[in-house]
């Protein structure tokens, strides 16, 4: 798969549905948008889509991940000034070593990380489409 689908304007990222143990999934809060998501963000110049999803998870929440079986494509809106077209590849993901988060350190991107049961997970999400990417991600 190509890092970016040829749309000029077109924001690419990548991130992870991270299972846990226990039937937990890892969630971040965005103090910029006050929500809560999975972990991801934005390619880097020549960067691979799954490169960028672990990347984006050590980053976000400073554990290591596996990728396992990819997931729908998110593709919205996205306006930062102006609109344009975002896609986000997701992967189920499990941690590689430790998966404690306690000793995460807050900052201006990412200010929470923590393990949800997944029966809390849903409500948690801000948004419809992490809930229908985390009912596909528990199915697979």
């Amino acid at each position: 798969m190509p890092p970016t689908s040829g749309r000029a304007r077109e924001v690419v990222s990548a991130g992870a549905v991270v299972l846990g143990p226990g039937g937990n999934v890892l969630l971040v809060h965005r103090p910029k948008y006050d929500d809560w998501s999975f972990p991801k963000g934005k390619l880097d110049p020549g960067e691979h889509v799954s490169t960028c999803a672990v990347r984006e998870v050590a980053e976000e929440t400073g554990l290591d991940v596996r990728l396992g079986p990819p997931l729908a494509t998110q593709a919205y809106q996205v306006r930062n000034g102006s609109v344009r077209p975002k896609i986000v590849h997701y992967w189920v993901a499990r941690v590689v070593g430790g998966d404690d988060v306690s000793t995460y350190r807050p900052n201006a991107e990412i200010d929470a990380v923590a393990w949800v049961p997944l029966d809390k997970a849903a409500r948690t999400l801000t948004y419809e489409r992490d809930r229908e990417t985390l009912a596909e991600a528990v199915t697979v």
